[in-house]
């Protein structure tokens, strides 16, 4: 089973894709999509929307997974991040992937044990499970890892119920 991980955003997108077999999970690739600053926000969506499809044509993802909005103090960058989340949402429904959707508190809890995990902590835990000590990991990209671990480790290896 192969699990596309996307932690959103409006700038950087984090990817990583995590393949199970058994209990073993290992990162087939990770990495950050990054959006040109200076677009129009429909340009930027557009950009997110096609870099996302790129890569479900490129990985051959099993199934993805998304991690939800969190709400911010500023409600116009709550809303951006939601149209980020939706248009990932659309660019993997549109290739027919069965999608799981996860708090913040889900995936930290899945991958270390604790819901109010430092981010620090969730991303020592990744290298640690994926093998990948040593390796400089983007902050999104663990963020997305963690993800698809959190899929995986929730849903029986990444089989929706």
């Amino acid at each position: 089973m192969r699990v596309l991980g996307i932690d959103p955003g409006t700038r950087l997108v984090g990817y990583g894709l995590v393949s199970a077999d058994g209990n073993r999970y290992r990162a087939q690739e990770y990495g950050v999509v990054t959006v040109e600053s200076g677009l129009p926000f429909p340009e930027k969506l557009l950009c997110i929307y096609n870099e996302i499809s790129s890569l479900i044509e490129r990985l051959h993802p099993d199934a993805a997974a998304v991690e939800e909005t969190y709400v911010t103090q500023n409600a116009k960058t709550t809303l951006r991040l939601g149209h980020a989340r939706g248009v990932i949402l659309l660019a993997l429904a549109g290739k027919g992937l069965p999608v799981g959707e996860y708090a913040p508190r889900s995936v930290k809890q899945a991958v270390s044990g604790r819901g109010n995990a430092s981010k620090e902590q969730v991303q020592w835990m990744v290298t640690q499970i994926l093998g990948l000590q040593g390796a400089v990991i983007a902050e999104d990209a663990s963020d997305a890892l963690a993800i698809s671990l959190c899929h995986l480790l929730r849903n029986e290896h990444g089989t929706l119920r």
